[in-house]
């Protein structure tokens, strides 16, 4: 295979992305830990640039699933919180519920102080905390997801989408499919949206596009050099910034 500009990079589906995970934690030796850090330092980046360069003061409100897609937004409600804002956890499920690195996560959050609610304990006055909210952080439903959401987290994304001011998700907006773009029941309408690593093919359709907004990528850790693993040649694409914006590559089908 050919050069290519390292302005420009494949779309990739969710199988391809949880082998680029594989490789990295099974063989590379880079653990979830690290890239979860990174992909909350991506998020709280681009969230800073959307409340116009200042976190002190702000106040921003992380909706976290029990996945590693929430894990990420735990990550960024503890870097929001280093930057001033008053940050606030919803979690989709009680915290003694969760596992692995969510739960992880969300344990540094409570030493430190920083308040959470569970919304499956049905917390009052959810609409008008969205509505007061600078930014909403929707870090749900990752690349893994099958079928529409359900229970809390649909609940929750209709909530989201009907109170909040702005909505920065983690990437790719909860409830959009990451191959096909399609929205089967409820989906997060993101001003923004910062995928990870590479990015995903049902972001770049069309039909996306009005959930999706403003599309960012993020760079966690992923070495070039694994790429080619899987078929693709991919050049320095994060040589201007850590995170860059959809105007600043190409996005190519392999």
């Amino acid at each position: 295979m050919g050069r290519r500009d390292p302005a420009s990079l494949p779309s990739v589906t969710a199988s391809q992305m949880r082998e680029v995970d594989r490789l990295m934690v099974e063989e590379l030796g880079i653990g979830l830990l690290q890239m979860m850090e990174h992909a909350g330092r991506g998020l709280t980046e681009v969230g800073r640039t959307l409340l116009g360069g200042e976190l002190n003061e702000k106040q921003v409100l992380v909706l976290v699933g029990p996945g590693h897609n929430g894990a990420g937004g735990l990550v960024a409600a503890r870097l929001f919180a280093n930057g001033g804002a008053r940050v606030t956890v919803v979690l989709a499920r009680s915290a003694n519920r969760l596992k692995g690195m969510p739960a992880r996560q969300y344990r540094v959050l409570a030493r430190i102080g920083i308040p959470s609610l569970a919304f499956d304990a049905d917390p009052g006055g959810l609409a008008d905390l969205l509505a007061a909210s600078d930014l909403v952080v929707d870090a749900l439903l990752g690349y893994s997801l099958e079928g529409p959401p359900r229970g809390p987290v649909a609940s929750l994304i209709r909530r989201a989408n009907e109170n909040a001011r702005q909505i920065l998700a983690l990437d790719l907006p909860s409830g959009l499919h990451p191959d096909t773009g399609h929205v089967s029941g409820s989906c997060v309408r993101a001003r923004a949206t910062v995928t990870l690593a590479m990015p995903k093919r049902g972001l770049l359709e069309p039909a996306a596009h009005p959930y999706v907004g403003d599309l960012w990528l993020a760079d966690i850790g992923v070495p070039m050099a694994l790429y080619p693993r899987l078929g693709f040649v991919v050049g320095p694409v994060f040589s201007p910034a850590s995170v860059i914006r959809r105007d600043e590559w190409t996005a190519t089908v392999p």
